[in-house]
């Protein structure tokens, strides 16, 4: 799991999502302006703003209630996507109004990489998003996005206007939903059809990275395994997170494919792990689509001598918004072959306690936005609290995610959670590093 850069520390937040707010924005630019090197290049500040149609219509159709409630998982999308593809950069994440949010970035990034960084967020945030009714179901938001690339003589306010004239342009007319607000465009000849046949030929020539971030036992603090991550090192744009990695595979279809090769690569280095450690692997919905997907993967591990029975999959929410029963049926054949299930970024989203009860799940894995309060504020650690109890009650094991303060562990030990992982004890690494690690 990623951590916030220093620079991520505020004191002004929006109340609703817990983001910055526009003031904290704000000085946030003015800080990294003033605190950069005078005898260097001018301070490479990026932005993107994100727009969110259809909000006032869901405010109007299902209630505020149903409106919030989408705000603030699009800000969890923000974030993670930014702790994901910007672990490396100085950044901040922001809610400057009503249905906009911004995002922010201190470090040398090509026009390039900010530009498709937008397009993956994009596809992130236009996915659907439940429902806290059941009559709802799910809801979509289509986000515009203005990228602008702050010059030596923009000031954090010019960098405002820059941004809300061209989105308001944007709003006005029917154009395409990433532009610049210099009104130049482009990925320099790369366009998202160029990174799916990039990515083919990636997944063909092994080039996906396998990392692991190993997880640990709260009770003796012994290392319990690692769940198993992909990066791709594109030449032209960067590292890809896992995130955007699949974003691009399900445009060109080939989510299956890329996620077999991932759940390959990390069974075939897992099996040289000492025989205690388990291995977590993610799963996704084309993998629960196909009837099949149990018995293939069995196959699999059975054919690379990794136990089952060491094997956790995880699933995310939106895996359970297509169609519940195919995924039960699917989980239930898992179960079979003694695999354990985990529900992963719970609390992220609107945390539908119905999978719990209908689902063969064995634990769950808490969102790091869910610990990130919890030292500081009575409310955050009320809820974490609530969430403890209803697992202890369901008999479900909890593991925690970006653990990165040693108060965060001893808190989460004395409420009874079994696991964790997070930048406290170890960032993801490679296959080799992982296994000095375990044989340490």
């Amino acid at each position: 799991m990623a951590t916030l850069p220093q620079d991520n520390t505020r004191e002004s937040r929006d109340s609703l999502t817990g983001l910055a707010d526009l003031e904290e924005a704000r000085a946030t630019i003015a800080r990294w302006q003033r605190d950069w090197p005078q005898d260097t290049i001018p301070c490479p500040i990026h932005a993107m703003m994100i727009t969110l149609g259809r909000i006032d219509t869901v405010n109007v159709a299902f209630g505020e209630s149903a409106g919030d409630g989408a705000l603030v998982e699009v800000a969890q999308r923000i974030k993670h996507f930014a702790a994901d593809e910007l672990d490396s950069m100085a950044w901040l994440a922001a809610r400057i109004s009503g249905g906009s949010f911004l995002l922010l970035s201190r470090q040398q990034c090509s026009r390039e990489r900010w530009e498709w960084l937008a397009e993956a967020l994009a596809d992130a945030i236009a996915m659907p998003i439940a429902s806290p009714g059941d009559d709802v179901g799910s809801l979509r938001l289509w986000p515009r996005v203005v990228l602008l690339r702050a010059t030596e003589d923009d000031s954090p306010e010019r960098i405002f206007d820059r941004l809300s004239e061209m989105a308001n342009s944007m709003r006005q007319g029917q154009g395409r939903r990433i532009d610049w607000s210099s009104g130049e465009i482009e990925l320099s000849g790369r366009s998202f059809r160029d990174l799916e046949a990039d990515l083919l030929a990636a997944i063909d020539k092994d080039e996906i990275e396998i990392l692991f971030q190993p997880q640990y036992a709260l009770a003796d603090d012994k290392m319990i395994g690692a769940e198993a991550l992909a990066r791709w090192h594109h030449p032209t744009i960067g590292r890809v997170g896992a995130g955007s990695l699949f974003q691009i595979a399900e445009r060109a279809d080939h989510v299956a494919h890329l996620s077999r090769h991932i759940a390959q690569r990390a069974l075939e280095q897992a099996v040289h792990w000492p025989e205690h450690l388990r291995l977590s692997l993610n799963i996704t919905p084309a993998d629960l689509a196909a009837d099949s997907f149990a018995m293939e993967f069995a196959r699999l591990a059975e054919r690379i001598g990794f136990s089952m029975s060491r094997i956790t999959l995880e699933i995310i929410e939106q895996v359970l918004l297509a169609d519940l029963d195919r995924v039960g049926h699917v989980l239930d054949q898992l179960k079979i072959f003694d695999i354990r299930l985990a529900l992963d970024d719970f609390g992220a989203g609107f945390c539908n306690f119905r999978y719990l009860k209908v689902l063969p799940i064995d634990c769950i894995k808490l969102d790091r936005s869910m610990i990130d309060g919890v030292l500081e504020d009575d409310r955050d650690l009320a809820v974490f609290r609530a969430i403890i109890a209803m697992a202890s009650a369901l008999d479900l094991a909890v593991v925690v995610e970006g653990v990165e303060k040693e108060e965060q562990r001893a808190l989460i030990a004395a409420e009874g959670c079994e696991y964790y992982q997070g930048f406290l004890r170890a960032e993801p690494m490679t296959a080799q590093e992982f296994l000095e690690l375990a044989e340490a």
